[in-house]
């Protein structure tokens, strides 16, 4: 963890909670770097971890009095670094240091109204007042010896509390999600007035060590990198030819499930506009036939998976370039297949969609602890062109992910032409910047409409646009109607087999963003 970048660092310690990476987001947001490591990280490896200045307990879907709930060793709290226990990680510090904690007779889920008590240092300078985000059912009802109470809602009455002695600290809202008032601020007085960190972590920097880290790494051998033109795997690929230069061969495998013109303009650009040394490799035969009858996303997206390593490992061969395959995952990408502590929500056809038997030797993942805004801040900061930085996500599966239902060579071509026509009228609306991601999606739902003067049964689309930060939570966008009606007008009117189109107006959680 010791870096020539950054000279102190806050520990994670994951008990499964789906805001863990985005506590750590938000603690380098303010200018701090913070690793997530297991929960059950022996001591041992804590202890040698020099530059460590501060502890923070993630949240987790367990109860900590049952009998396999996930612990610790109490030895912690005894090695002098200050600790935060936020929401899980609140109620294991009061279980283990002798405190009690039980279920509510009410459940506290979402917005809650907290009144802070005292002159915490967690809470200088916060409104005696917030709404603070709750999702919990247990709370502590006892406190620890040489605990106190420092902020309490209507029904939690231990909503926070402090050992100031020895610097351990606990809350049971989540500070790190934007529902939270001043959340940035809360951790921001735990990591300056009670850790004591300086705030050495900068992107920049982090992109300095990236290189140097790629350099060492890839020792001269020859490297793949998958290029979609999303912008993960091209911020890899540009951050890789920084490190080797020509070493990198970037290659464009067109599945026959990119959006309409999409393989060659991304091709074109690479090559022509940006210097790389890239291939397009036409697979779509042999993808939409391995997809054929497949109506399940997630073998959709392990099929996908191995044939995308089966299509580099055949063009690896042939140039003799087999130690390394680059690839862009995201930390979303990593949380959302599963963790060790985290449940699966989706496999992620670079994580869990890898076969075991692939023949690189090395997988290299230059992103993988990275979201989504950090990875555009990122790219800007090594000189990628700001057009690039901000394409929108589009997920390596392609449109297979917004089919649903079966596959066909059909259903691809009705959606690569509605998606077109959305992001056109997207585009002349000037809403690309203001929306994070927007797409159509092909239902697998078709329904009886009328088209001139004659009955018709044929699919509905559905669009989909969401706002969001990282990608971790996001809400649907608020488009105009006059935007929808002329975006659903040209589709009805000009892809066949379409006479409806719905919008999607689900944040997330609980839907995800993709539909599959």
């Amino acid at each position: 963890m010791k870096s020539k970048f950054f000279t102190e660092s806050l520990l994670i310690l994951d008990f499964g909670g789906q805001y863990s990476k985005l506590i750590a987001r938000r603690i380098r947001e303010l200018g701090v770097y913070s690793e997530i490591i297991p929960y059950n990280t022996p001591l041992t490896k804590i202890l040698a971890l020099k530059d460590i200045k501060g502890i923070v307990f993630s949240g987790g879907p367990s109860v900590v009095t049952a009998k396999d709930a996930p612990s610790i060793d109490p030895g912690i709290f005894k090695l002098g670094i200050p600790i935060l226990g936020i929401c899980y990680g609140q109620q294991l510090t009061a279980h283990l240091l002798g405190g009690k904690v039980r279920k509510g007779n009410d459940r506290e889920y979402g917005k809650t109204t907290l009144r802070i008590d005292g002159n915490s240092l967690l809470f200088k300078g916060v409104k005696k007042s917030i709404v603070c985000w709750m999702s919990h059912t247990y709370f502590v009802s006892g406190l620890p010896r040489g605990f106190t109470v420092s902020a309490r809602t209507r029904t939690c009455p231990a909503a926070a509390f402090e050992d100031r002695t020895n610097k351990i600290y606990g809350v049971q809202f989540h500070p790190e999600v934007m529902h939270t008032e001043q959340g940035p601020k809360i951790l921001k007085n735990f990591l300056y007035l009670i850790c004591g960190f300086k705030g050495d972590w900068r992107m920049g920097d982090y992109a300095k060590e990236q290189i140097k880290v790629l350099k060492s790494s890839l020792k001269g051998g020859k490297a793949i990198c998958a290029l979609s033109g999303g912008v993960d795997s091209a911020v890899s690929a540009y951050l890789v030819k920084k490190a080797v230069g020509n070493a990198l061969h970037a290659v464009l495998v067109d599945h026959g499930l990119m959006r309409k013109n999409e393989a060659d303009e991304v091709y074109d650009l690479f090559k022509n506009t940006l210097g790389f040394n890239i291939v397009k490799i036409d697979a779509s035969e042999r993808f939409l036939k391995k997809l054929k009858g497949i109506a399940d996303p997630e073998k959709k997206r392990k099929i996908i998976g191995t044939e995308f390593i089966r299509v580099f490992e055949e063009y690896a061969k042939s140039i003799d370039a087999l130690d390394y395959l680059i690839q862009g995952t995201i930390y979303p990408d990593v949380i959302e297949s599963g963790t060790e502590s985290a449940a699966k929500i989706k496999s992620h056809h670079n994580v869990g969609g890898l076969p075991k038997d692939m023949l690189f030797m090395h997988i290299i993942e230059p992103l993988r602890d990275l979201f989504k805004d950090e990875v555009r801040r990122l790219g800007r900061s090594i000189g990628m062109p700001e057009a690039l930085v901000r394409r929108q996500p589009f997920p390596g599966p392609g449109l297979a992910v917004r089919i649903i239902g079966e596959i066909t060579e059909e259903k691809v071509r009705i959606l690569q032409e509605a998606d077109f026509i959305l992001r056109d009228e997207i585009r002349k609306a000037r809403l690309e910047n203001s929306i994070w991601q927007y797409f159509a999606v092909l239902t697998n739902l078709r329904s009886v409409g009328v088209m001139g003067d004659e009955r018709t049964y044929f699919y509905t689309i559905a669009v989909r646009a969401v706002t969001s930060v990282d990608g971790m939570t996001a809400d649907w966008a608020k488009i105009p109607h006059n935007v929808l009606e002329k975006i659903s007008s040209r589709i009805v009117n000009n892809v066949p087999k379409v006479n409806r189109v719905v919008y999607d107006i689900t944040a997330k959680p609980p839907s995800t963003i993709e539909w599959e």
